[in-house]
């Protein structure tokens, strides 16, 4: 599927805000990328969708763990393989996760700073 494809497909948006687009082709093209966008400038879709569309795993890191369990319900709401780990998380639950991503089963996992070791 296409990017557009994609975003029509799980958010059912017709067409991508600027620069969305351009920012998810250089990530496709695996570029190095920055993108600063406002808040709502819909900053999540331009790793989310090419999350989607990449074979493997996509680590995203956030201090906002609010942020992170309301993107997480989202997309598995959608039917993406999504999950987090924060410091609420338990060992045996982190052991869990980790296999699930090793095991192809998670697309997106979302990890808090601290959690990173």
């Amino acid at each position: 599927m296409t990017p557009k494809e994609i975003l029509f497909n799980y958010w059912n948006f017709p067409e991508f805000k600027t620069p969305q687009e351009d920012i998810i082709q250089s990530v496709l093209n695996k570029k190095d990328t920055l993108a600063i966008l406002p808040t709502g400038g819909g900053k999540s879709l331009c790793f989310q969708i090419p999350a989607i569309m990449f074979d493997g795993l996509t680590l995203v890191i956030s201090p906002l763990i609010a942020l992170m369990k309301d993107q997480v319900q989202n997309l598995q709401s959608k039917g993406i393989s999504t999950t987090y780990i924060t410091n609420e998380i338990d060992q045996n639950t982190i052991g869990k996760i980790l296999d699930d991503c090793q095991n192809n089963k998670i697309k997106l996992l979302y990890v808090s700073p601290e959690r990173l070791q």
